[in-house]
């Protein structure tokens, strides 16, 4: 998944980039409103993580713009602000969930899971698809009753494809969900992830099917 961090804390940004660069997630950052409108003019985020109090403005005021506009992407406020009324108020302004400065990171991460799922119209952390079960929080594929580990851009790019199967990623797509800009990458870093993942989907009826001159999709016999 790729992730924009508004956040203008070094200190913070640095240790929950860190944190969900692990998980191998893509973390952008801004340090202000006005780099955050220019992060999402050119790459598409599966989730935002938001501070209120930026040097150029009011993370409310964003979250504002971004539902006007019918931005529907998931938005998490990261606030120290603790009394209910300024919780309530980021959530009725259309924030979908928000942590409390400071938070422990296993807690941010559990919230972004739950954000993520719900937009996707899932309640269960586990997924099905034809033969295989993929629990993305153990980092595990089932084929049959065979379990495979995967590793975390592996993961990544099984929960991307399992959320939409049949749909065609072109590798632009690809690598705009599974990298940041910090990190340099060629289309054969996604021929690679691609090549490692059907690995480990063999001996399932899930196979990722090349589309000639378009990209790949996930796709069961």
């Amino acid at each position: 998944m790729r992730y924009l961090m508004v956040e203008d804390s070094d200190e913070l940004a640095r240790s929950v980039a860190d944190r969900l660069r692990l998980d191998g997630h893509a973390v952008d950052r801004a340090c202000s409103l006005s780099e955050a409108e220019d992060c999402l003019g050119v790459a598409p985020y599966d989730l935002i993580l938001l501070d209120l109090s930026l040097p150029d403005g009011d993370g409310r005021d964003f979250l504002i713009a971004q539902r006007r506009a019918r931005r529907d992407v998931p938005i998490i406020v990261m606030t120290a602000r603790a009394g209910v009324a300024d919780r309530v108020d980021v959530l009725d302004l259309g924030a979908d969930d928000y942590v409390t400065k400071p938070f422990d990171f296993a807690e941010l991460e559990a919230r972004c899971r739950a954000v993520l799922r719900r937009r996707g119209g899932a309640t269960q952390t586990v997924q099905r698809f034809a033969d295989v079960t993929f629990n993305p929080l153990s980092a595990q594929l089932t084929v049959g009753e065979e379990a495979r580990e995967l590793r975390n851009r592996e993961l990544r790019l099984l929960e991307i494809l399992l959320a939409a199967p049949e749909r065609i990623f072109s590798k632009a797509q690809l690598c705009d969900r599974l990298f940041s800009y910090a990190e340099s990458v060629t289309d054969n870093a996604i021929e690679v992830y691609v090549g490692r993942l059907r690995k480990k989907l063999e001996g399932s009826r899930v196979r990722i099917e090349t589309v000639r001159g378009m990209g790949y999709r996930l796709t069961a016999a």
